[in-house]
């Protein structure tokens, strides 16, 4: 690991805490605090992502060492790594919250490997902050499996993400509350260390602008341009409008992906939005089973629904109208802020063009293919049909003379499945007609099979690995993440991965219902 080199460009460059005091307090003018991870008992590591080790110039032979998990567990530091946690406020559920910052999270550094790439190194459930706030900036290893192993399922799956390097038990029980009923119990402990070129979130801006301090958040801004997006010239008159513009796009892009494959965040809170268009923070997260717009896993959300399934792509341009508001506090003119918003809005809608053909196998994008989509959703939700059997499914279906057995999984009711069946057999004909002069049925299976995956980390599935985790036997860990190495393939041997859900884990805590309790 001593190939590692550190350039830790967010603390040389921008202003930090004066205060080397870790105690919760509010931190004003600095946009980070110097913090050192707290030891725990006896850190070991459970699993690694192989991708990300050689990504960052290691290998399996590096993370078999004791020296590993003392680095990733938070017992020992690397020459040249300077820890710290971040400060940035958010809106939270349609709230200002004012200052949050890092109250569990750590960064170790920010490493350039052999590639030029710039990794930043960040330690989840490291300990106390001058964030944490109430909490004891610690994580269980429930959350911990679930953050480790939908990090990297995401990146597989094509969608824009942050990264996992590693999951260390710390030999350390932690108290939680899961559903915030009064119940706390001890649970296993464990420290997630996660990798992004950069953790800058919309909240970052929001703080500064939020208490008045503007030139704090100018620094932040062309810090955060020269820095993370350096094809842009910094010096150009409009440098900033194009950033935001690009943010918009690529927050677009993201939130299409969601869709795309049936994600539901969860807690899509300012402070969990990533300035880079990546899913960040992976807490009550949840995946479609039935096709349902309104559900959403958390249980914090449970009346309001605020951040179900189908409002997400709304959420996300709410969100970025509340980066836009903090920006405009340094330029009264907004409307090139407004010329974002509106990038936004038809990168959004490029992508549902996108999902539209891909997903359904048309080739390219016609007028009134979106009124094909719509209709089929509308059946799949009212039919209560399994999205991710669903659509793979089709693949086999030939929609001029439909045999539809390969959709016999896909269903939750057979009564529902009963009554269905003439509209499903009305959207095939639209279906037939609109492939009649389009792809060939090879292309047509073949676009599909890129844009519907065999595999999802199905809530159900994951739980089953975070109770034998519990139980002793992380094993089940490597075999998930191995299998969504390949979402799109047909893995012989595998198709317990690729189940409906359960009856017993449709209302089962953990697979079909989360907090943000970790």
């Amino acid at each position: 690991m001593s190939d590692l080199h550190f350039d830790n460009r967010f603390v040389r460059e921008l202003p930090g805490d004066p205060s080397r005091e870790n105690v919760v307090r509010q931190v004003h003018g600095a946009l980070w605090s110097p913090v050192e991870p707290d030891p725990v008992a006896a850190p070991r590591v459970l699993a690694v992502s192989r991708e990300m080790l050689e990504t960052l110039g290691l290998d399996a032979s590096d993370a078999a060492t004791p020296e590993f998990a003392a680095i990733f567990g938070g017992n020992a530091l690397l020459t040249g790594m300077q820890p710290y946690a971040s400060n940035y406020g958010g809106h939270q559920f349609g709230h200002w919250a004012g200052q949050l910052g890092d109250g569990r999270a750590i960064t170790l550094g920010e490493t350039v490997n052999k590639a030029g790439e710039r990794w930043e190194l960040q330690l989840k459930g490291a300990g106390r902050t001058p964030y944490s706030r109430t909490a004891d900036g610690r994580a269980v290893l429930r959350s911990s499996i679930r953050e480790f192993l939908c990090s990297e399922a995401m990146h597989h799956l094509g969608v824009p993400t942050t990264r996992a390097l590693s999951l260390v038990a710390t030999g350390e029980d932690v108290v939680r509350d899961m559903f915030y009923d009064g119940h706390a119990a001890p649970e296993p402990g464990a420290v997630v260390c996660r990798v992004a070129p950069s953790f800058i979130r919309f909240g970052h801006f929001e703080l500064p602008a939020s208490r008045g301090d503007i030139d704090l958040l100018r620094q932040l801004v062309e810090f955060c341009i020269r820095r993370d997006f350096p094809h842009l010239d910094p010096d150009a008159p409009d440098v900033v409008s194009s950033w935001f513009g690009e943010i918009c796009e690529r927050t677009a892009v993201m939130i299409g992906h969601w869709m795309r494959v049936g994600f539901v965040h969860g807690v899509m809170n300012t402070d969990n939005m990533s300035i880079l268009g990546l899913t960040i923070d992976y807490g009550p997260y949840g995946w479609i089973d039935n096709y349902d717009p309104d559900w959403t896993p958390n249980t914090t959300d449970a009346q309001r629904r605020r951040y179900r399934f189908g409002q997400q792509p709304a959420v996300a341009y709410w969100n970025l109208g509340r980066l836009a508001s903090a920006l405009a506090a340094m330029d009264p003119d907004v409307a090139p802020l407004q010329a974002g918003l509106a990038r936004y809005v038809d990168a959004y809608e490029r992508t549902e063009r996108d999902n539209a053909v891909g997903k359904l196998g048309l080739g390219e994008f016609r007028e009134g293919d979106l009124d094909l989509v719509d209709s089929l959703q509308q059946w799949m939700r009212e039919t209560e049909v399994d999205i991710t059997l669903f659509f793979r499914g089709l693949i086999d279906v030939d929609p001029v003379s439909p045999d539809l057995a390969p959709l016999d999984n896909a269903y939750y009711d057979d009564a529902k499945r009963e009554a269905g069946l003439p509209a499903l057999r009305e959207w095939l004909a639209r279906y037939a007609a609109r492939l009649a002069d389009g792809p060939s049925p090879e292309q047509r299976r073949e676009q599909m099979r890129r844009a519907n995956p065999r595999y999802v980390p199905r809530n159900y599935v994951v739980q089953q690995v975070i109770d034998r985790a519990t139980a002793g036997d992380a094993s089940g860990i490597e075999e998930l993440l191995d299998v969504m190495r390949h979402p799109y393939d047909d893995q012989p041997g595998r198709e317990a991965f690729a189940q409906r859900r359960p009856d017993w884990a449709r209302h089962k805590a953990g697979c079909s219902m989360l907090s943000c309790s970790s």
